[in-house]
This record gives structure tokens, C-alpha cells and sequence, in this order.
């Protein structure tokens, strides 16, 4: 299906390097997008590729973005942590581990230069998740590509993780200095303007070799 992403199981611990990646990763069949919210304006060169894996304690992503310029904050906390990293260049993951709970769901972003947020998302608005997110990003300039892979404790992500159930997901991209700027999407949530939190709109992910 071509809104579905499968998460390849893995068996140990892996170690992120996203210059140098696992051939673990190789396991995992990827998914690419490169339109924009609406499904529209399609751009090869700011094509993103996702691949997932997973094991009982960690999920894995790993995020391949082709770039024409880079947007970044200069300054964060110490552990790389930003706040407002939307309105720099940034992928982003929004993981809803139940769907039942429509309005509930996790987002994380990384940036080009290894900034990070990840946040609780609900009808109450927005929290600190305080995940211990992992992460290693590349920047290979020569291609004009960067690269991210994040892990994520499994325990931060749902009580109760059961990899026969499916979860939802969708996958963006923000990029550009000023307005218009690029916001591509995974599922296009086909709203007026841009915007990401549209959980109707989330695809799906299941998670292969039980």
C-alpha cells in the first residue's frame, strides 16, 4: 500500500552513524516523498527517503533529505535540544501508537546541523515528551543531502507495545528562509495552508518479523 511504511525487526541494539550506516538498515524497504502538503509541486531535489526498524525496546528511523539550501538555528541547549524548530529547516515524524486516541500523538524533529525536539501532542496542546531520543546526523554537502537516524525508547512511545497492532505515521519536511516556503508531506494533508497536524491524514506502519 502505498500509504503504509514497514518497520524490519532487528534483533540487537544498533548503533547510529548515520555517515556510516548499519547494514541493518538494508533490511528495511523504504518510503520516499518529495510533494508538497497537498500533493502538489512535486520537487526531486528535496526528495526524503524513510526506513524504520524495530526490536522490543527501540524504533529506528532513518531519514535521507536532498536539499537546495540550508535554514538553521545557530544556538540550542546543550543536548541539541530547540525549541520552535519548525520554523527552520527540519524533518519531522508524527508516530500515534493508538489510533484509537485520534487527537494523541508523538512528534519529533531533527534539523540539518543535529537540533532536536520531540513533543507530546493532545487536545490540551503540546508537552515535552522527554523521550531519550538518540540521533547522529551527516551533512554531505557534495551530494547535497543530510542525514539523520533517530532512536527512540519504545517505553516512551506506548505502555503497552504490541507489534501486531499497526500504528499511524506521517513524515514531513520544512525547508526555506522566508515564505513560501517548502512544506512537503509523506500523506499530503490537503489542507488550505500548510499544516502538518492533521492525524485523519496519517498513513500507516507495521511492524514486520514477528
Amino acid at each position: 500500500m502505498s500509504g503504509t511504511i514497514v518497520a524490519a525487526r532487528v534483533r540487537s541494539p544498533i548503533a547510529l552513524d548515520a555517515e556510516r550506516p548499519s547494514p541493518e538498515w538494508n533490511r528495511a524497504e523504504p518510503i520516499s516523498f518529495c510533494a508538497d502538503w497537498q500533493g502538489k509541486n512535486v520537487g526531486r531535489d528535496l526528495e526524503t527517503s524513510v526506513r524504520c526498524l524495530w526490536s522490543a525496546a527501540t524504533l529506528y528511523l532513518r531519514l535521507e533529505c536532498r536539499y537546495r539550501q540550508l535554514f538553521v538555528f545557530p544556538d540550542a541547549d546543550a543536548s541539541g535540544r530547540r525549541d520552535h524548530l519548525w520554523d527552520r529547516d527540519v524533518a519531522e515524524v508524527f508516530l500515534q501508537p493508538d489510533p484509537s486516541r485520534s487527537r494523541h500523538y508523538r512528534e519529533f524533529e531533527v534539523s540539518p546541523n543535529g537540533q532536536w525536539i520531540d513533543l507530546a501532542i493532545s487536545p490540551n496542546g503540546l508537552a515535552d515528551l522527554h523521550s531519550g531520543l538518540a540521533r547522529s546526523v551527516w551533512l554531505d554537502e557534495a551530494s547535497r543531502t543530510w542525514t539523520a537516524e533517530l532512536a527512540i525508547p519504545m517505553s516512551r512511545l506506548t505502555e503497552n507495545f504490541d507489534p501486531a497492532a499497526a500504528w499511524r505515521v506521517n513524515f514531513y519536511r520544512v525547508e526555506g528562509p522566508q515564505e513560501p516556503r517548502h512544506y512537503l508531506a509523506w500523506q499530503p494533508t490537503h489542507t488550505e495552508q500548510p499544516n502538518f497536524h492533521v492525524p485523519s491524514a496519517f498513513g500507516e506502519m507495521r511492524f514486520a518479523g514477528l
